[in-house]
């Protein structure tokens, strides 16, 4: 029988971390429960034309369910896999497989140790529910609550930005101004480690309008490429 490879070669984890000494720069882009995600598309496409530039995207399981193949502005994750500039694509389930065993690197922790920065466009009212309360019950959150806020386990302090999206009557319920005031205030600031790019008052999805989408996906774009150095893309 032919000889085979450890399985931890095999493993995502394991390929994240061979990955984090290529040269390149490292943008971790997530996805929670919101139809927003249908946005990770064109900003991903936008970034395309970037050189030296590596992606990676962490999606919940329900941010999944909206990039399923369903119309052209909602392709499926083997076609985003496909798009330029994106190496690897990653659900809940990757955590897990094959199952850990000792001395394996482990996926959320190598996703943070690999990402020179991490967007979570958008930022659905439960994941960032959870957030702020510190869960970290899916990969996404894990990655998120294994962040080095302080610098001092990374050698260096990177950030996170987030792009809330939901409804307005969820906006404007009153946890979720407490929720923002922790990641603006706490959280951000000049000096901080995370910083939220604000929702806009446009109709939505569901039919309502008002206060609460997320911020325009070519603002998000512009905002990647300043905190990552990238040369501007083309309009």
């Amino acid at each position: 029988m032919a000889a085979h490879e450890p399985i931890e070669a095999q493993s995502p984890a394991h390929e994240v971390a061979l990955s984090r000494s290529d040269g390149k720069k490292h943008l971790l882009l997530a996805a929670s429960g919101s139809v927003a995600t249908i946005k990770i598309a064109p900003i991903i496409k936008a970034l395309g034309s970037q050189p030296n530039l590596s992606i990676r995207l962490v999606l919940t399981n329900s941010a999944a369910s909206f990039l399923d193949g369903q119309a052209a502005e909602q392709p499926s994750l083997a076609e985003i896999a496909r798009y330029p500039n994106v190496d690897g694509v990653y659900k809940d389930a990757a955590e897990w497989s094959p199952s850990w065993t000792r001395g394996a690197p482990i996926l959320h922790i190598e996703l943070r140790r690999w990402a020179d920065l991490m967007v979570i466009a958008p930022l659905s009212a439960n994941t960032m529910a959870k957030l702020v309360n510190g869960m970290c019950d899916n990969l996404l959150l894990s990655v998120a609550r294994a962040w080095d806020a302080t610098g001092l386990i990374d050698g260096r302090r990177k950030k996170i930005l987030v792009a809330p999206a939901m409804n307005s009557a969820m906006f404007h319920h009153p946890v979720t101004k407490r929720q923002i005031k922790v990641m603006d205030e706490d959280w951000g600031g000049a000096d901080g480690w995370m910083e939220v790019l604000h929702p806009i008052s446009r109709g939505m999805a569901c039919g309502d309008s008002g206060d609460g989408a997320m911020v325009l996906f070519d603002d998000i774009v512009r905002k990647i490429e300043k905190e990552m150095g990238l040369n501007k893309s083309k309009e």
